[in-house]
């Protein structure tokens, strides 16, 4: 049992600790003061954004998460930390990562106090991991579904990059059209390799930029054709509409594969949550039934056990499942 005496002072601490995390978080730092004074340099007499406004909320004006050049405690608590940049530029996320950093410590504390409150103490951990685990998770999320808009829109803009080159406009210019006509993450990407390519980067670099942001079958297609093309010549209308019609016949694949495949990952799922939810229901309905897996060492090391068993067997059905196209 926790004692009563020690609740004030966790509770102290807790409300400190969120307090200040929110206060680090709604304050602004000395970039955003920079912004909000370019922001003023560059707009109109009446206050309003510029049209420079636009492009210092860009991706490509935008601050590394981790600075890799100057010395931090970011670099040296996260052993990796350009994966960190990477990934937050494919999740296109606008916070900086100071942060982040702090509204996964807040939850950490918070599911510990949580835990302390109203569950055993061998299970703290457990939910503080838990609840700081869930922001890297939404930016996981985040990264995926942006990668997925992205490729379902890849088909029109290749062959809108297609009808540029016949009209006349050079490869460049296609990618500029791109970024104007269309919207979501097609227009930020490209308008970045576009972008780049006007800065002085070779535009095969920022193309090897743009696979690596993106890193998916269709778009390095579409890269080493480009680059191929631009070293030995040839047609590349004519790629870009074979690489436009591959891709939508691999849209086309895939969707009959997961028709397919819906049979095997409902049942998955129906036998995944069912062992839990039972558990749940006769918690609620005969607590004394099921008291025994929770008040003995033999039914906690029981409960240990169903738990690794059915992570195990969802990462099998999910390899059953998951057929690559």
């Amino acid at each position: 049992m926790l004692d009563p005496s020690v609740l004030p002072m966790i509770v102290g601490v807790t409300v400190i600790v969120l307090f200040g995390g929110l206060g680090m978080v709604m304050s602004k730092s000395f970039g955003s003061r920079a912004e909000d004074r370019l922001s003023e340099l560059t707009g109109d007499r009446r206050g309003r954004p510029g049209k420079k406004d636009e492009l210092l909320k860009g991706i490509l004006a935008r601050p590394a998460a981790i600075d890799l050049g100057i010395p931090s405690i970011w670099n040296k608590l996260i052993p990796n930390a350009e994966n960190v940049n990477r990934l937050y530029q494919q999740a296109d996320v606008h916070f900086s990562f100071r942060t982040f950093a702090v509204v996964v410590a807040v939850l950490a504390v918070l599911g510990a106090v949580i835990g302390i409150f109203f569950l055993p103490i061998y299970v703290v951990p457990v939910a503080s991991l838990a609840l700081a685990a869930s922001p890297v998770l939404w930016l996981f999320r985040r990264r995926r579904q942006r990668i997925e808009q992205f490729i379902e829109n890849m088909p029109d803009a290749v062959d809108l990059i297609g009808r540029a080159l016949r009209s006349g406009h050079g490869l460049a210019s296609g990618m500029g059209l791109v970024a104007e006509e269309m919207k979501g993450p097609i227009a930020v990407e490209f308008n970045r390799v576009y972008e780049e390519q006007n800065l002085g980067l070779p535009i095969e670099l920022a193309l090897r930029n743009l696979a690596d942001r993106i890193p998916v079958m269709d778009v390095r297609f579409f890269v080493i054709a480009v680059v191929v093309q631009r070293t030995t010549g040839g047609d590349l209308a004519e790629v870009l509409d074979k690489i436009g019609r591959l891709i939508r016949q691999r849209f086309e694949l895939h969707g009959h594969v997961k028709a397919l495949t819906a049979e095997g990952r409902i049942s998955g799922l129906v036998l995944l949550a069912l062992p839990p939810l039972l558990l749940l229901f006769q918690a609620f309905t005969n607590y004394d039934y099921v008291s025994v897996l929770f008040n003995t060492p033999v039914g906690v090391k029981m409960l240990a056990g169903t738990a690794i068993a059915q992570l195990i067997g969802a990462w099998v059905i999910k390899k059953i499942v998951a057929i690559k196209v």
